[in-house]
């Protein structure tokens, strides 16, 4: 079911990016840039909210799943600037969350 795998990759997005935001504090240095660290609790924030109006089956997950691939899209491009193990999978996460999120969206245009 197309719903239920969004709602699984805004979940384990969600998980990763709080992990990551750990990760960098402890890095310290650029890691732990207030932007950075801000985008990381936007993108963890949003991807909760999109798998909640999901799971409520409220008519406006497809508004909060398109912001959340936006937002998953601009974590991604964030984390790819660094050269860490766990900045890379936090961007290869987003980006599956963002292309969970966008079919979700797109269903908007097809109902």
């Amino acid at each position: 079911d197309e719903m239920r795998e969004c709602i699984d990759r805004c979940q384990t997005c969600q998980e990763t990016c709080l992990d990551v935001i750990t990760h960098c504090l402890e890095k310290g240095g650029e890691h732990a840039d207030a932007e950075h660290i801000r985008m990381l609790m936007v993108c963890a924030e949003i991807r909760g909210t999109s798998a909640r109006f999901m799971l409520l089956g409220s008519p406006y997950h497809t508004r909060t799943c398109e912001v959340c691939a936006d937002v998953c899209q601009a974590c991604a491009e964030d984390c790819d600037r660094f050269d860490d193990d766990m900045m890379k999978h936090c961007a290869d996460v987003c980006r599956r969350c963002a292309e969970a999120c966008r079919e979700m969206a797109a269903t908007r245009s097809r109902a």
